[in-house]
């Protein structure tokens, strides 16, 4: 204990630009804890410092820039894979590139300088410190999953996904209590650095609780399983075409005919579903009844193609608009069930201030889309209902099913395309994880590059395509956990109660007399 207080002392030390850099690069190290990489041993390493510099920040404003230089290291390592998505068409978008990564690392950078803000204004100090700054930290990240449409991703608790067991809390606190134990028991280090064996009972009595967090994960994975749904067979396709493509009119036949060998190879079964990803189809599927009807050449009687595409209104009805749809087309050509993306991308989707700002979206045409009216619940022939979610509305915690319309599973098709190899179809993967265990509910996921997926209601991966593999998944589908989680009841009051509760301790912690010798 005595080298983690010259650690401390000399860090603190530190001339200013130097802290700076000191938590710039504690934030880079943070990063790592995210996946794919998933070395949590380094918030053990990470979070320390920041609790020391903001402890002796003099003012509100160094409280706040301290969490502020934190989060810029954090963000631009956890999101430096936007930038792949300017570089499509390098022509047309390529110059935004680093200012994406720079705008987006700063303005995400605040939401970090709230949580040490806070410590400064309750003056929080020593174990006190470590449990205000994990209750503020979650309450910046659920802040930040609303706030100017709101971008939930790299939640601090999805540096679990490795591990089924660590996940299971989400089925009580989500997410957000994920993180709340998370940062709590990786800041507490920063209490070593004070005299006396007490400085040992923070970080003991946290190991013990995430210790006990992962031993009741074990139990529940260990409890008896509901059994498939009988009678479903589904075949979730992954056709791996490169973004840079995808839209070329002169390859559209061919990325059709591609999904269409893919549907009908011969494969562990006939499949009764057929899932195809994101924007598919690159054609207006509900306006082309020709295009209908190839699709549908390749069903069964009985069963249904589910796939993104483009929606547009009919001839003659006026303004013209364009969604990104999910639609439900059965053996006659007939669409039987259609979903609108209501949480469109800025920038991807849609340019905000789009009178003052002189660009396009990243997406191809010209117009922005147009966002749905919300959440639901589908109902196709031959499966239980469900409730489908376009691209990243998957990363939103309590906000993927409708109200009162509980469906069985949840069907997540998207286009990571535009990042290619990179952390970032990793860390979209885990948040679609994350949000099967909250809900209780198994998910079919189907992404053009990957990564396509069959997830259990706890979580675990029955079976999966890696990224930039063309194929498919033959699957049955499993049924929900026979009882709604306390998380899908009750969503975030849960892990917000517990935040509060912490901070209440935090300044019971505060204000205790200490005992002079």
């Amino acid at each position: 204990m005595h080298l983690i207080a010259r650690l401390r002392d000399r860090i603190t030390g530190l001339p200013p630009w130097r802290k700076r850099g000191a938590l710039f690069v504690a934030g880079l190290l943070s990063a790592a804890a995210l996946p794919p990489i998933h070395w949590v041993f380094l918030l053990f390493i990470a979070l320390p410092p920041l609790l020391w510099l903001t402890e002796k920040a003099t003012t509100l404003r160094q409280a706040f820039g301290t969490g502020w230089w934190f989060g810029l290291g954090h963000f631009a390592a956890g999101l430096y894979w936007v930038t792949l998505s300017f570089l499509v068409d390098i022509a047309a978008h390529g110059w935004m590139a680093p200012i994406a990564i720079i705008g987006l690392a700063s303005g995400m950078a605040l939401f970090l300088g709230l949580p040490t803000l806070g410590l400064r204004l309750l003056r929080l100090k020593g174990a006190a410190a470590v449990f205000g700054l994990a209750a503020f930290w979650v309450l910046s990240e659920w802040l930040r999953s609303w706030l100017l449409t709101g971008f939930p991703w790299n939640l601090m608790g999805s540096v679990w996904t490795f591990n089924d067991a660590m996940l299971q809390p989400a089925a009580l606190i989500g997410v957000y209590g994920l993180s709340l134990i998370t940062i709590a028991t990786t800041g507490a280090p920063a209490t070593l650095a004070a005299p006396g064996r007490k400085a040992l009972a923070t970080p003991l009595i946290l190991l013990v609780l995430l210790g006990g967090f992962w031993g009741w994960g074990n139990w529940r994975l260990n409890q008896p399983e509901p059994t498939d749904h009988e009678n479903i067979r589904l075949r979730i396709v992954q056709p791996n075409i490169v973004q840079a493509d995808k839209w070329k009119p002169e390859l559209r036949p061919q990325h059709i005919r591609t999904l269409l060998d893919l549907s009908t190879r011969d494969g562990k079964h006939a499949p009764t579903h057929l899932i195809w990803p994101e924007t598919a189809v690159p054609y207006m599927v509900n306006r082309q009844a020709t295009i209908r009807q190839t699709l549908a050449a390749v069903l069964p009687s009985d069963g249904a193609l589910i796939t993104g595409a483009p929606s547009g209104t009919v001839d003659g009805e006026a303004p013209f608009r364009v969604w990104n749809s999910v639609l439900a087309i059965n053996a006659s050509g007939s669409v039987t069930a259609r979903y609108d993306k209501a949480h469109l991308v800025p920038f991807g989707e849609y340019v905000p201030f789009r009178s003052i700002l002189p660009i396009n979206k990243l997406t191809a045409g010209r117009g922005d889309f147009t966002p749905g009216s919300g959440l639901t619940s589908l109902t196709v022939k031959g499966l239980p209902p469900f409730s489908p979610l376009i691209c990243y509305e998957v990363i939103f915690p309590s906000e993927v099913v409708a109200e009162n319309q509980r469906p069985a599973w949840l069907l997540n098709v998207t286009n990571d395309a535009w990042f290619g190899v990179s952390s970032g179809p990793y860390q979209h993967f885990a948040a679609a994880r994350l949000r099967a265990v909250e809900e209780g509910l198994p998910l079919v996921r189907s992404a053009n590059t990957g990564i396509s997926a069959l997830i259990d209601a706890k979580g675990r991966v029955r079976a999966q395509l890696a990224l930039e593999e063309r194929g498919t998944i033959d699957t049955g589908l499993p049924k929900p956990t026979s009882r709604a989680t306390p998380y899908s009841r009750f969503g975030n009051t849960i892990p917000l109660t517990l935040c509060g509760l912490m901070l209440v301790l935090a300044q019971g912690l505060n204000r205790r007399p200490e005992k002079v010798a």
